[in-house]
């Protein structure tokens, strides 16, 4: 009889340390990984839904900058049963290895190497915290065991026009799966060699042999003139040594996924990519399908009732298309169309929204309109009042403007 050999031990860790700066205002207070997306999620809930779908359950999540409702969202949302020894926990940058924060990524997971040595693992999959798409580690887990290489790297394929926007890799045209040269922004760049036209851009994402994984980071501490970065340090060091490959994302089959959807994937560090990847879920036949119920996105979004549309005290009826309307959102009398409404937003009787984003508790007073903008939480428009309408006039009034969008910060005032 065969004897099935044991499965890999595998730990997840999730980079959670981004700034944001690109992102600002709404990275002022809060990490990127946090910034809400998609009217009740936030950016880290597609990291840790895939990690856990993929049947990974003792995940880290490493934090670092403004991280206090990271890790409240974590820890509150993403609660596993600890009879079997599973976990998602936060971890902060904890001084380890001396008086310093984390350098970069790979010297967060070099200053947390004791959650390695705790946990033992086999295999270790890294992966980021702010970008939107869906995936199923285990096959690229699978894909890495079988190569044996110590790092295989996830890659996306990108028109070959694009290849100086990106960490490009470079593959043996002899060995399509073995990476030849990591590439930071090239301007002449060799396409694929069944796709002549495309190049494999890195999507951030990682799965290492533990051991090696160790080796490589202890390494790059002692590096003076490293970056201590995974994608621009550790990466290459695997490359010189032989022993990296490449998983390309269009071979990854997610559960429930449809042809509009598959291979979807948004790198949301901008401004506009954050308002666009909005829009492709707004769409009727969204690019990317959060109503996949074979492959989740969990989150929480607390004891909100339904969404209530009524019509307004002026008896004007409700008008709203292509939207998203979270649980407690109230719309009385108003228009909304093409946007994102998040939880207990309330636009009142004869306002206008139209593509625009809105946070949780965001107001919209009678009468106002509100177009092609981003509201972050708490923000109130009062009656009457316009954002979006002219950008002159938004900037003089303190509001950001940004690549055509306007955006307000949490709980900034607006004048009437």
């Amino acid at each position: 009889m065969a004897i099935t050999p044991p499965r890999k031990k595998v730990l997840a860790v999730v980079l959670a340390g981004g700034e944001g700066k690109r992102l600002m205002p709404l990275t002022a207070d809060r990490a990127k990984p946090a910034v809400p997306f998609g009217g009740i999620y936030r950016l880290i809930d597609f990291a840790l839904s895939n990690v856990v779908n993929s049947g990974y359950l003792k995940v880290v999540v490493l934090t670092q900058y403004k991280s206090h409702s990271l890790d409240r969202h974590v820890t509150t949302t993403w609660r596993m049963s600890n009879l079997l020894g599973n976990y998602v926990t936060p971890v902060p940058a904890q001084q380890r290895v001396g008086k310093r924060w984390y350098l970069g990524s790979a010297d967060a997971i070099y200053q947390s190497l004791n959650l390695l040595t705790d946990e033992q693992p086999d295999i270790v999959v890294v992966v980021g915290a702010d970008h939107v798409y869906r995936m199923d580690f285990s096959q690229m887990v699978a894909d890495h065991v079988e190569s044996g290489a110590g790092c295989t790297v996830a890659a996306i394929r990108q028109p070959i026009s694009l290849a100086d926007q990106f960490g490009v890799i470079d593959v043996d045209p002899s060995n399509p799966q073995k990476i030849r040269a990591f590439l930071e922004k090239p301007t002449d760049p060799v396409g694929l060699p069944d796709s002549p036209n495309e190049v494999l851009a890195s999507m951030g994402n990682y799965v290492f042999t533990a051991d090696a994984l160790v080796d490589a980071v202890t390494r790059d501490a002692d590096r003076e003139q490293s970056k201590h970065d995974m994608g621009g340090d550790i990466v290459p060091w695997f490359v010189d040594t032989s022993e990296s490959a490449v998983y390309d994302y269009k071979d990854n089959e997610v559960p429930g996924s449809t042809d509009r959807d598959r291979g979807y994937w948004r790198d949301v560090g901008t401004m506009r990519s954050y308002y666009d990847a909005h829009k492709d879920l707004v769409s009727p036949l969204p690019v990317f399908n959060l109503y996949n119920n074979a492959w989740p996105i969990y989150t929480s979004y607390g004891p909100h009732p339904p969404a209530k549309l009524v019509e307004g005290a002026s008896g004007a009826g409700v008008s709203t298309f292509n939207s998203i309307l979270s649980p407690g959102v109230v719309i009385t009398g108003g228009t909304v169309n093409q946007s994102v409404l998040s939880p207990a937003v309330w636009v009142k009787d004869g306002a206008e929204v139209s593509d625009s984003v809105l946070m949780d508790g965001v107001q919209i007073g009678e009468g106002a309109v509100v177009r092609n903008a981003i509201l972050d939480k708490g923000v109130i428009v009062p009656p009457g009042a316009r954002i979006g309408v002219d950008h002159e006039e938004d900037r003089a009034r303190g509001f950001v403007v940004d690549e055509g969008l306007t955006v307000l910060a949490k709980q900034q005032k607006v004048e009437s």
